[in-house]
């Protein structure tokens, strides 16, 4: 991965976290990792543990930065829930999947928030 590409990811990233809490989520976590992968971001909202993914695009040349979690994605990202949720002792706490695309342009970017993007899957 290019340095300008890991640039972009992490201000994406920061962008979306600004939103989270503008939105009264608690960050709890930011680019978790674990024997399974990583997870950009992990939050509450209340008593929902949230579980982020960032995507970060400057065009849509590509599709929109929410079309690149496809099901490949979903499950590593359920796995990593359930490793993170066991190794709080959280098992039986509301927990969701949630998206935030950062689409890039002139003068900044646009963060969106899609809640509840999709449900656990391939566990």
């Amino acid at each position: 991965m290019t340095r300008e590409k890991k640039n972009k990811g992490a201000w994406g990233e920061d962008r979306a976290a600004e939103l989270l809490a503008r939105e009264g989520y608690r960050i709890l976590e930011r680019n978790y990792r674990c024997p399974l992968g990583e997870m950009d971001i992990i939050a509450r909202e209340g008593k929902t543990v949230v579980f982020v993914e960032v995507k970060t695009r400057s065009s849509e040349r590509f599709g929109p930065p929410q079309g690149a979690i496809g099901p490949q994605k979903q499950r590593r990202m359920t796995a990593i829930a359930l490793f993170y949720l066991k190794g709080k002792g959280w098992l039986g706490a509301p927990a969701r999947f949630d998206v935030a695309a950062v689409s890039l342009g002139e003068g900044g970017g646009k963060v969106t928030l899609y809640k509840n993007a999709f449900d656990a899957t391939g566990c």
